[in-house]
C-alpha cells in the first residue's frame, strides 16, 4: 500500500477492530471470572492482564501465520471453537452458581478458573473410569492444583485465544494480509493487538474496581455473582447452540 494516508486509515481500522474485539462476549466472562475471585485490585489486574497477555499471543502468532502465508483459518474451526467458548461458559456459570448458595466456596484461596474446572471434571471422569477398570491411583488428577499462578493463568489466556475465534478477529487476518506486504501485513496484526490490550486493559481495571468494592458488601456481592452467573450460563447456551452470530452488538 503506497498511499501514505491510506496506510494510516488502514492501520488504524485494525486497532479499532482489536479494540472492539476485546469487547467481545467471551473477554467479558474471562476477565469477570478472574477478577471475581481476587481479594485485592492489584491482584484482579495482575491476573487479568497476565490473561490478556496469554491471549494477544495467541491472536499474534495466529494472525503471523495468516500474514506471512497468505492462508486464513478453515471455516470450521470457527464452529468448532464457538461451541468450546459456550462449554466453558457453562462450566463457569454453574462454578460461579455454586458460589452463590455455598459461599465459603468464593472465599477459598486458591479458586479456579472454568477452563482449570473443565479440565479437570475431564480428568475425574477418566480417573473414575479407570478405577473401575482396575486402576489403582487414590486421587484423581488434576492441574493448576493450587490455583492462579502466573503461568497457569498466562496459558488459561492462550487456550481461551485458541478457542475464541471472532469474525472479527478472522476479518483483521485477511484484512492484514492485504495490506501491502508482509511487513505493513505484521504492523497491522500489532495495531490490532494494541487496540485489544487497551481495551482488556480497561475492562480488568473496571472488573477489579467492582468486585473489590463489593468485598465488604455481602448483599451487593451476592448479587453480582448471581448476576454473573446468569450472564454466563444464557451466553454459553447460546454460544453452544452455534447461535453467538444472533447476539447483540456490544458496541452499537
Amino acid at each position: 500500500m503506497d498511499d501514505p494516508v491510506n496506510l494510516r486509515l488502514a492501520l488504524l481500522s485494525a486497532a479499532v477492530l482489536g479494540f472492539r474485539h476485546g469487547l467481545d462476549y467471551d473477554h467479558i466472562a474471562a476477565i469477570s471470572d478472574i477478577s471475581s475471585v481476587q481479594a485485592r485490585v492489584r491482584d484482579a489486574m495482575r491476573y487479568g492482564l497476565l490473561y490478556v497477555a496469554g491471549h494477544a499471543t495467541t491472536v499474534a502468532v495466529l494472525g503471523s501465520l495468516a500474514v506471512i502465508f497468505r492462508v486464513g483459518l478453515p471455516a470450521a474451526s470457527d464452529r468448532w471453537a464457538e461451541r468450546l467458548v459456550g462449554v466453558t461458559l457453562l462450566v463457569l456459570g454453574v462454578y460461579v452458581l455454586a458460589t452463590f448458595f455455598y459461599p465459603s466456596m468464593h472465599s477459598h484461596a486458591h479458586p479456579r478458573t472454568r477452563i482449570t474446572l473443565l479440565i479437570n471434571g475431564a480428568l475425574w471422569i477418566y480417573w473414575r473410569l479407570e478405577r473401575i477398570f482396575g486402576g489403582t491411583r487414590v486421587e484423581a488428577p488434576q492441574v493448576f492444583k493450587d490455583g492462579y499462578s502466573t503461568t497457569s493463568t498466562f496459558l488459561v489466556g492462550v487456550i481461551h485465544g485458541l478457542g475464541a475465534e471472532t469474525p472479527t478477529q478472522i476479518l483483521l487476518f485477511l484484512m492484514a494480509a492485504h495490506l501491502g506486504g508482509t511487513s505493513v501485513g505484521l504492523l497491522g496484526l500489532l495495531m490490532f493487538i494494541v487496540g485489544l490490550v487497551v481495551m482488556n486493559t480497561i475492562m480488568c481495571a473496571s472488573a477489579a474496581g467492582l468486585f473489590s468494592a463489593t468485598v465488604a458488601r455481602p448483599n451487593a456481592l451476592r448479587a453480582v455473582t448471581l448476576l454473573t452467573s446468569a450472564y454466563s450460563i444464557v451466553v454459553g447456551t447460546i454460544f453452544l447452540l452455534g447461535s453467538a452470530d444472533k447476539l447483540p452488538s456490544l458496541t452499537g
